[in-house]
């Protein structure tokens, strides 16, 4: 179930932008649940490419003092690499609109929704929706397809809870039938 709003769109809508934030080898945990979270985000993903719905993929680039550019771990994780014809925004700060040609792109975008999953629940996704928010741009975390690395349930509550306050909260299954029914 969601808070802040419907995830099941009218049939007559579009289904809404996928965003994929920070899907990248650093932001990978090493618990059972980060697992979980990364399955069910390749299903959300392979459920958008399959329907060939809008994708977009964020991807933090900050290169902080100790960043060794030779390290890959700012690479796309293997399964949720960009494909030809899906979005890439490459942002230094933790929020997206950070990046002038995210702003312009979104604003130039009428009445859209973005459903929101990744690894950087506490940064980019926590920052993004927050700004959308007061940009008038509707958002719809999925609490079950998004991570803040190997910190403790309570604190991802935390996060979720303000989150809420600016943006649809949903789970991934609630995603999955709304964009069932566009696609039927």
């Amino acid at each position: 179930m969601i808070a802040g709003g419907d995830v099941t769109p009218p049939l007559h809508e579009n289904p809404p932008i996928l965003i994929c934030a920070d899907l990248q080898i650093e932001y990978l945990g090493e618990s059972a649940e980060t697992d979980a979270i990364v399955s069910r985000c390749l299903a959300l993903l392979s459920l958008w490419r399959e329907n060939l719905w809008p994708v977009l993929h964020l991807k933090r680039i900050a290169q902080a003092a100790w960043f060794d550019p030779q390290s890959n771990l700012a690479d796309w994780i293997a399964a949720f690499r960009p494909r030809p014809g899906e979005m890439v925004f490459e942002h230094p700060l933790p929020s997206a609109y950070s990046l002038t040609r995210f702003a312009e792109y979104m604003s130039s975008l009428k009445n859209i929704r973005c459903a929101v999953m990744g690894l950087s629940l506490d940064e980019t996704i926590l920052a993004t929706t927050v700004e959308g928010f007061h940009r008038g741009h509707r958002y719809q975390v999925i609490a079950d397809a998004v991570a803040c690395g190997d910190a403790d349930a309570s604190y991802k509550q935390s996060i979720m809870r303000a989150i809420g306050n600016f943006a649809g909260v949903a789970d991934s299954g609630d995603l999955i039938d709304g964009a069932s029914a566009v696609a039927a």
